[in-house]
């Protein structure tokens, strides 16, 4: 028995996600001061977009060939097969702050269809591979290579000269990114750093709460927009914000803010839960369209960390 990552819910909201709550049994804290006993470990994800097929030709001087991405759902697993070009306007690539043209690539990946929350926030991205993948099978991988040595003396967008993490969205350094916060890795691999804002104009949706995507655990990933009352889906839309902050407290061995600006590094900045919506992970759980008796899922926001760069659920 444990307490699952100190949530409090009354009695009727715990009746209504009961249902697609699967798994070992767990004690939570009723707002009353009581207790129910139910079943948090996993989440069925079955029948959700599994038949999710886009098939589109992006005639983008960047692209100039079709976008496929296929999802499909056996029993246990919710799989994709796609070629990882956009389906959606982009940037011109190569250019000159990036030297990579787009090329087709050979996306597979296996996401488990009954994903189950551990609590625990595991490190996704760069070497060990994205964190997620949008609809249009295009990967997630929000945090860059680049880095900088104790003082900023020397940088390089690949690496290895430093510990201070380069981000690529809002901070001093030019990564060729486009406007869908995006660019190329050397292989051709086109990926988002940030919200995928092509993509979401592409679905139409306007405000409302959209799923774009799927993380690596197998949770629902949302874009910026969700309900005001994590349980209730009849409760105002609201712009969803995340729980990091710039921090006060600047380290001696870091770039003087004159010469990087605070946000330049991943390390200037700190969760502080409580601050926004989300957890350190850009997660939250209540309901959303989709599963309407409530999920754990993860929000892509207009600020750090941008999209998720961990994932609270087993791999």
């Amino acid at each position: 028995m444990k307490i699952l990552n100190k949530l409090s819910y009354s009695k009727n909201q715990l009746k209504r996600i009961a249902p697609v709550l699967l798994g070992v049994m767990t004690v939570l804290a009723c707002s009353d001061g009581s207790t129910d006993t139910i079943s948090t470990a996993a989440t069925t994800t079955a029948g959700v977009l599994c038949n999710y097929a886009s098939t589109m030709f992006n005639g983008n001087a960047s692209v100039n060939a079709a976008s496929t991405s296929t999802w499909s759902c056996t029993s246990t697993k919710r799989n994709l097969t796609a070629n990882g070009l956009p389906d959606h306007d982009v940037g011109v690539f190569p250019n000159a702050n990036n030297p990579n043209a787009i090329a087709a690539q050979s996306i597979t990946a296996s996401l488990n269809l009954t994903p189950s929350y551990s609590g625990t926030a595991r490190i996704l991205g760069g070497a060990a591979g994205g964190a997620g993948y949008v609809l249009n099978g295009v990967k997630i991988d929000a945090a860059t290579a680049g880095t900088c040595n104790d003082g900023g003396s020397k940088c390089d967008a690949k690496g290895n000269v430093g510990n201070w993490k380069i981000e690529a969205v809002n901070s001093g350094f030019n990564f060729g990114t486009d406007s869908n916060n995006a660019h190329v890795q050397p292989g051709g691999t086109y990926h988002y750093h940030g919200m995928p804002e092509g993509f979401i104009a592409k679905l139409g949706k306007g405000a409302s709460m959209t799923l774009i995507g799927w993380a690596v655990d197998g949770f629902p990933i949302y874009a910026r927009y969700g309900y005001s009352n994590t349980s209730s889906a009849s409760s105002s839309i609201k712009v969803v914000t995340s729980s990091y902050r710039l921090k006060a407290s600047i380290p001696s061995n870091r770039a003087p803010t004159s010469q990087y600006k605070l946000g330049t590094f991943e390390q200037d900045y700190e969760y502080v839960s409580g601050l926004g919506d989300l957890d350190e992970c850009n997660g939250r759980y209540g309901v959303t369209p989709e599963f309407p008796s409530g999920t754990y899922h993860y929000f892509a926001t207009d600020s750090y960390p941008f999209l998720q760069r961990c994932v609270k659920g087993n791999v």
